[in-house]
C-alpha cells in the first residue's frame, strides 16, 4: 500500500469530512447536502484550479447550503453536509462511478485528478466518502421514527451553453412516493417552474444517496435541485426556504400519517423516469 494512501488527506484544522448540524431536530426528516462545501484540502494543491473555477458551481452547490440550513432550521431536522468540494470527492456517488472524482465537470478541467492511481482514489473515498455515508447512516439510525430522507442541491441556469428555464426539480429514484407528494403540492401553492426529474434524473447517475440511505430501508425519499440564481444571495435563500419549507413541512406529515402509503395526492403518470 502506498505511503500517499497512508498520509491524511484532511489536516486536522481540515476536518472532519463531514458534520450533522441541528441534531436535536424533532421532525420525522433527515436533510443532506452533499455539495455543501468547495473546500480543497491543502495537500491537494488546489487540484490545479484557478480562482474561478475554485468558486464555480463545478466546485459545489453554490447557494445549496445556506438553504440547507435555513430548512433544516424552519422544519426543525437534522442535516448532514459534507465539508469538503466535490471535485475532491462527490459524495452523491458511489465509489466505482467514474464521475466521483472527475477529472472534468462541464467545461472545467480538473487536472489534480488526471491519471489518478488507485491508491489515492482509494485515499478519497476512506477520507471523504466513508465519514460522510457513515454520519448519514449513523443519523438517519438514531431518528426515534423512521425519517423522510431528502437531498438538497443546486444547478447552474446555464449549461453547456443551453438555458434552463427549470427553477425547482423534484428527483426520485425506483422510489417515487415522496417526490409525488411534493411536487403536487409545490404545483399546487407556488409560482416556480417546477418539474419532475429535471434538469436531471436517476439515469444521469444522481441519486446514490436515496439509492444508497433511503430505498434499502424503506424510507420515503425525494432529491430537490434548485436554480442557484434564486438562492444566490440571502435574500433569496430566505425567499426559497419561505416556500420550499412549507411544502416540506406538508410532505413530512403526509409521511409521518401514512407510513406506507404508496398513493395519495397524485396520480401515477407524473413524468416518471
Amino acid at each position: 500500500m502506498s505511503a500517499d494512501f497512508e498520509s491524511p488527506l484532511l489536516a486536522p484544522s481540515e476536518q472532519p469530512a463531514a458534520q450533522v448540524l441541528h441534531a436535536d431536530g424533532r421532525a420525522s426528516a433527515v436533510l443532506v447536502c452533499e455539495h455543501a462545501s468547495r473546500s480543497i484540502p491543502r495537500s491537494l494543491n488546489g487540484l490545479g484550479l484557478d480562482e474561478a473555477t475554485a468558486r464555480s458551481h463545478a466546485a459545489w452547490d453554490i447557494g445549496g447550503r445556506d438553504l440547507a440550513v435555513a430548512l433544516a432550521e424552519r422544519l426543525d431536522t437534522p442535516l448532514v453536509v459534507s465539508c469538503v468540494s466535490r471535485l475532491v470527492y462527490d459524495c452523491n456517488r458511489p465509489p466505482e462511478a467514474a464521475d466521483a472524482v472527475p477529472e472534468r465537470s462541464e467545461v472545467f478541467a480538473v487536472s489534480g485528478n488526471t491519471g489518478l492511481t488507485a491508491a489515492a482514489r482509494a485515499q478519497r473515498v476512506r477520507d471523504v466518502y466513508e465519514p460522510f455515508r457513515a454520519l448519514l447512516a449513523q443519523t438517519i439510525g438514531a431518528r426515534p421514527n423512521p425519517p423522510v430522507l431528502i437531498t438538497i442541491h443546486t444547478f447552474t441556469p446555464v449549461y453547456h451553453g443551453a438555458p434552463r428555464a427549470v427553477e425547482i426539480g423534484v428527483l426520485h429514484d425506483s422510489d417515487d412516493r415522496a417526490a409525488r407528494v411534493l411536487l403536487h403540492v409545490l404545483r399546487r401553492d407556488s409560482s416556480w417552474d417546477v418539474r419532475m426529474n429535471a434538469p436531471y434524473s436517476a439515469t444521469d447517475g444522481v441519486t446514490h444517496t436515496l439509492r444508497h440511505h433511503a430505498i434499502p430501508r424503506g424510507l420515503p425519499n425525494v432529491m430537490i435541485e434548485v436554480r442557484n440564481d434564486l438562492v444566490a444571495t440571502p435574500q433569496g435563500v430566505a425567499e426559497v426556504a419561505a416556500k420550499l419549507g412549507p411544502a416540506l413541512a406538508e410532505t413530512i406529515r403526509h409521511f409521518e400519517s401514512h407510513p406506507t402509503a404508496h398513493d395519495t395526492l397524485m396520480p401515477q403518470n407524473t413524468g416518471q423516469i
